[in-house]
């Protein structure tokens, strides 16, 4: 498949900064519509950016989306996405700021960016700048984003707890609730409602979110679609294209990344 974007996908706990150019002369290639489990901040980091959702369309220079929210996006030709776990005090701080009132697609007006919209695009631009330059300026972001919201609440340990054993056992297509009912010591009900209070959504949801994470992460780093998703827990490359393309509206596999 020819590429339709390059750029580079940087993860880290909590987060991850997906920055993509399109070839010249060309507009970054409209989504399907699509949803995911986290927040998205898009970033026009050249021209302006418009999103489709249900009640209509929203454009600007930058544009947030709340978890769950089918959307589909066309850019000009660089953007910048910032994905942030719903479920932490992050997440739950800017989702408080950004869509209290503008409903779940939102434009961000430029005075919450600052100057990180230029910053990511010379960092991006520039070859000397390193995963980690880029890796501090999304985490920098999240902050800036995060800064005007106060939410106390600390995270239930035993979630935390079920999220870091799943996480370690991503390749295992037979985890299951049970399993992690068993962990924290509550019946499989009990768990079910626990997770679903702390993080918004079932534990299947969350699980598979982890393994599509883990399976970007894999294909960024140069392994094959097919080993990706053998690692992440997919059936096979297709299982892994179809839940890509599914949540977020294009194939992996029209991604080139550096």
């Amino acid at each position: 498949m020819r590429a339709q974007a390059h750029g580079r996908i940087l993860f880290w706990e909590g987060g991850s900064l997906w920055i993509f150019s399109a070839p010249p002369g060309h507009r970054y290639p409209k989504t399907d519509f699509h949803s995911h489990h986290v927040i998205q901040v898009t970033l026009a980091l050249r021209g302006r950016v418009e999103f489709d959702g249900e009640a209509g369309s929203v454009s600007g220079v930058a544009v947030a989306i709340a978890p769950d929210t089918t959307h589909a996006f066309e850019a000009d030709g660089l953007v910048a996405h910032l994905f942030v776990a719903s479920d932490g005090r992050a997440g739950r701080q800017i989702a408080r700021g950004l869509f209290s009132e503008g409903g779940p697609i939102a434009p961000i007006s430029a005075h919450r960016l600052g100057d990180f919209p230029a910053r990511l695009r010379a960092a991006f631009e520039d070859p000397q700048q390193s995963d980690e330059d880029l890796r501090t300026l999304g985490r920098g972001l999240i902050a800036q984003l995060a800064g005007g919201c106060v939410d106390a609440r600390t995270p239930d340990p035993r979630v935390q707890k079920i999220i870091a054993w799943a996480a370690a056992r991503l390749d295992d297509q037979a985890v299951s609730l049970g399993d992690v009912a068993a962990l924290i010591g509550l019946s499989p009900g009990r768990a079910r409602h626990l997770f679903v209070q702390q993080t918004g959504m079932p534990f299947r949801t969350y699980l598979l979110w982890l393994r599509l994470v883990r399976a970007v992460e894999l294909f960024a780093g140069g392994v094959s679609l097919t080993e990706a998703a053998h690692a992440a827990g997919f059936s096979d490359s297709a299982h892994l294209s179809r839940t890509f393309r599914r949540m977020f509206g294009i194939a992996a596999a029209s991604l080139r990344l550096s």
